[in-house]
């Protein structure tokens, strides 16, 4: 990955301490890394930050929080910057993953109408994504989601 700066670095550091069941240290580590960043921080640090701190509460409400911050961050992330981390990532290819955790989010706090309007987004969306492993993950995510919500 071209754009590994420091951030990014302690970013990485703190995703693969979660992917290796380490929840607290990752958690305590992303926390202090989202104080230094402040609102005004690179909109890709915060977006990739927030996307994967969510994951690591246990709270459904803090999960929302922590995804609706990806989300805003996300929109304010030029396709540029995606690319000077690395030459195939797409601002356009997050927002599947984002409107599906948000789905997911929604769901899991009882807010079903909601939960099926980001499951709308997230379909709408998939045609960012490839054809790989990841997109395929991502699209049956999305179906199975979308089964079990209740319709209207």
């Amino acid at each position: 990955m071209s754009g590994q700066d420091e951030v990014m670095r302690g970013i990485t550091e703190a995703i693969e301490r979660s992917q290796r069941g380490e929840r607290e240290e990752a958690r305590r580590m992303f926390a202090e890394i989202w104080k230094e960043l402040s609102p005004d921080g690179d909109p890709f640090h915060r977006c990739l930050l927030a996307h994967y701190m969510a994951d690591l509460q246990d709270d459904p409400h803090e999960e929302l929080a922590w995804d609706l911050r990806a989300l805003d961050a996300a929109a304010l992330v030029p396709e540029e910057r995606a690319r000077a981390y690395h030459e195939t990532l797409s601002v356009k290819g997050f927002y599947p993953s984002l409107y599906l955790n948000l789905a997911e989010d929604y769901r899991k706090v009882g807010d079903l109408v909601r939960a099926r309007e980001h499951v709308a987004r997230a379909r709408a969306s998939v045609e960012a994504l490839g054809d790989d492993g990841y997109a395929q993950m991502i699209r049956a995510g999305i179906e199975r989601l979308a089964r079990q919500l209740p319709s209207e």
